[in-house]
């Protein structure tokens, strides 16, 4: 592993970190196009990896916004115990679609969030 990557890997995780404590995002929204445009990876990888890269992300917001009092277990919970689930079958989904089709998915879900957070900003 060259430094480029080492050094790509870590403005990856350190703009997700910033992006997910700040917006509650970062996830998907910075892993998947971070790994694809600055580390190589497919789209396919990008989305497998993100998923664990998530795991330390996700915990260590909710730790801290649960401190906050700003956490609602109750729903939370309720998302946790059904996200297995969707990411079974999205999983299933991915490994048979094609790459470009995954890679247009993607866009289309990240530009349909960001046209529905505009809308309720402005709005």
């Amino acid at each position: 592993m060259g430094a480029d990557v080492v050094i790509g890997a870590l403005l990856v995780g350190l703009a997700a970190g910033v992006a997910s404590g700040l917006l509650g995002v970062g996830g998907g929204i910075i892993f998947v196009p971070g790994l694809v445009l600055l580390l190589g990876l497919s789209q396919l990888g990008a989305q497998a990896t993100s998923l664990l890269a998530i795991v330390p992300v996700a915990f260590v917001g909710a730790w801290r916004q649960h401190r906050y009092g700003n956490v609602r277990l109750r729903d939370g919970l309720i998302v946790a115990g059904l996200s297995p689930l969707g990411v079974v079958a999205g999983t299933v989904l991915a490994e048979n679609l094609g790459e470009r089709a995954l890679e247009l998915s993607f866009a289309t879900v990240q530009i349909a969030f960001a046209v529905g957070l505009a809308r309720r900003a402005w709005g």
